[in-house]
């Protein structure tokens, strides 16, 4: 466990001096950020992934999984999942996305599917809609570029950790989305 947290430090440590590098001489970091927010907001990751992940037939969309709000039931607050998506339920589907890697390792049996890639090795680029738990036949072979799987869905209602989506038995299609 501590050679796993130097190893995150010490990648944490190369990434900011990497961005510091970058920087022109005198910039200060604050200007390397945008502020040039638009007034309707920052697009949600289903909306940022469409530009990057475009809707194929037959794989579920990204903004078809962001059909889910949160709602008070009793002193908690629960997932409320549309129709649409809980139709999806025990079914046989297709999900297109980027892998979260949960193990050290190019092959990963146990990892997640986000609808956009990954920009820090800490942190997870999404939220709850945007992140599919996946458990495959045969481990997969990691990469940044996309990919497309094939599994048994399954909405997690009242999952403990969160989770809203897991794919189990999952396999990868040879097409690949680029």
């Amino acid at each position: 466990m501590r050679n796993m947290i130097w190893a995150f430090s010490a990648t944490a440590l190369l990434v900011c001096a990497f961005i510091a590098a970058t920087l022109p001489i005198g910039t200060s970091s604050t200007a390397a950020l945008s502020t040039d927010i638009p007034s309707t907001g920052l697009p949600t990751a289903s909306m940022f992934s469409s530009t990057l992940l475009p809707e194929q037939q037959g794989v579920v969309s990204w903004k078809t999984l962001s059909q889910v709000e949160p709602i008070k039931h009793g002193d908690k607050m629960v997932p409320k999942f549309s129709d649409e998506i809980l139709g999806l339920d025990t079914k046989a589907v297709r999900v297109q996305g980027f892998i979260l890697p949960l193990d050290l390792g190019d092959q990963q049996h146990h990892f997640l599917l986000s609808a956009v890639p990954p920009h820090c090795p800490f942190c997870l680029p999404a939220g709850p809609d945007a992140i599919v738990e996946v458990l495959a036949k045969k481990k997969v072979e990691y990469g940044f570029e996309p990919i497309i799987l094939s599994g048994k869905f399954a909405v997690l209602k009242n999952d403990p950790a969160g989770v809203l989506y897991r794919l189990t038995e999952a396999e990868p299609i040879t097409s690949s989305v680029k």
